[in-house]
């Protein structure tokens, strides 16, 4: 066995959307069911990669989005209305993201604002 680490085995670890997680070990860190990670699955809210003996494979990006969604069903939201409100959040950070990643870009000197 070679003791030379892989590069890219820690970009891996780096990477917010990488599959690290089992099904089982994704329920166990966010204290669901397997049942509720399915219900994500099925409502399309998160759709995670399957191994190739077609176990389902979740990144700790989808494990933040079930935690919001259990964080929100906990604090009595109905399952619908909690799915809808990470969308919309997702979105909005995206978004912003977005935007400004577009003022960063935008040349020195212009400004949208004024005018």
């Amino acid at each position: 066995m070679d003791p030379t680490p892989d590069p890219s085995a820690e970009s891996r670890f780096e990477d917010d959307d990488y599959p690290a997680y089992s099904m089982g070990r994704a329920a166990e860190i966010l204290g669901v069911t397997q049942v509720f990670l399915r219900s994500l699955d099925n409502a399309g809210l998160i759709a995670p990669q399957r191994s190739e003996g077609g176990h389902r494979r979740y990144s700790r990006y989808q494990l933040k989005l079930a935690g919001r969604v259990r964080e929100l069903v906990d604090q009595g939201t109905a399952v619908d209305a909690a799915y809808r409100i990470v969308v919309l959040e997702d979105q909005l950070t995206e978004a912003l993201r977005v935007n400004e990643e577009l003022k960063r870009a935008r040349p020195r000197g212009t400004n949208a604002d004024q005018g």
